[in-house]
């Protein structure tokens, strides 16, 4: 880890600020290439304007169509703004609530697991101490440095992250970094 450190050096993460807006992207661009995401985002963000629950809502899922995506995301999206509108989803509450109680919270939501759950802290967020098991970066990443090529069990993985609490969500990025030096946002 401290190799990744070193070769890493002032490059860190960035939160996008706006979690409405972050967990909005992160279902657009669910199951398709970032090229197309950016596409099909440039075009949401146009039609409706202010990426923002009330005008989600205000267009409604007919508002929605012809923008590229899929009816099912549009779901996903008008209940979303649902979630923040009623103040079921609460950002400011968030920073007296665990990770757990976070991520029980946002997979409320049609369309966030828990995988994006997870990326929504480490990235919007910035929770030092997320561990993603279920992200095949991250998999790949412990594979290759750690384990000569085997891939872990969820058990071994979770295990092996052990060494770097507090910072796990820290050593996932460092961890994504020895897989494409070019960060993500999310």
């Amino acid at each position: 880890m401290a190799e990744l450190v070193e070769r890493y050096a002032g490059l860190s993460l960035v939160s996008r600020g706006d979690p409405f807006g972050t967990l909005a992207r992160s279902i657009v661009g669910q199951q398709i290439s970032v090229k197309a995401a950016d596409a099909v985002w440039a075009r949401f963000s146009a039609q409706v304007g202010e990426v923002s629950p009330d005008c989600v809502l205000g267009l409604g899922e007919v508002g929605l169509v012809g923008c590229g995506l899929s009816k099912r995301k549009i779901e996903y999206l008008c209940d979303l703004a649902g979630h923040f509108s009623s103040g079921r989803l609460d950002p400011p509450a968030w920073t007296s609530l665990d990770d757990e109680a976070v991520i029980a919270e946002l997979t409320e939501v049609r369309g966030i697991g828990r995988w994006t759950a997870e990326m929504f802290l480490i990235f919007n967020q910035m929770r030092p101490d997320v561990f993603p098991l279920d992200d095949i970066g991250l998999q790949r990443a412990v594979s290759e440095r750690y384990l000569a090529g085997e891939k872990p069990s969820r058990r071994t993985l979770a295990a092996f992250g052990e060494r770097w609490r507090p910072w796990r969500s820290v050593a996932t990025w460092y961890l994504w970094r020895s897989l494409d030096p070019l960060p993500v946002e999310y």
